[in-house]
């Protein structure tokens, strides 16, 4: 009977050990959060207005921005401040990489719709 108890419990504990894990390694693998060196964050935009609601993007002065949007809308990709823009097709992507020079608060824009995307906060 003892040795049942113990089979089940090296059961459990296994089970618990593999969804840690699990979520711990799918955490790890989205790249989302701006504030690890090298991430890229992924702005999904439908129907005009980004899913989850307006980005933050935070970059100290002197690292590397990197973002990427998915669009199923056409438009112009604005970053405010840095004056950047990109065009997206509708169904398809664009990416930006620049070096946080200025700081300051910036609005990323889907530009002909005037519809505020991501906010870039860049601090000394």
């Amino acid at each position: 009977m003892n040795s049942n108890i113990s089979r089940v419990v090296a059961g459990v504990a296994i089970v618990v050990v593999a969804i840690v894990l699990l979520i711990v390694l799918k955490d790890s693998g989205s790249n989302t959060d701006s504030s690890k060196p090298g991430a890229v964050t992924t702005i999904t935009v439908e129907g005009g207005k980004p899913v989850g609601g307006v980005a933050e993007l935070t970059y100290s002065r002197g690292e590397q921005v990197r973002f990427e949007v998915e669009s199923d809308t056409g438009d112009e990709i604005h970053i405010h401040g840095y004056d950047l823009m990109e065009d997206v097709e509708a169904g398809g992507s664009v990416s930006f990489s620049f070096p946080a020079t200025i700081e300051g608060v910036f609005e990323v824009e889907l530009e002909g719709r005037k519809e505020q995307i991501a906010q870039l906060t860049v601090n000394p």
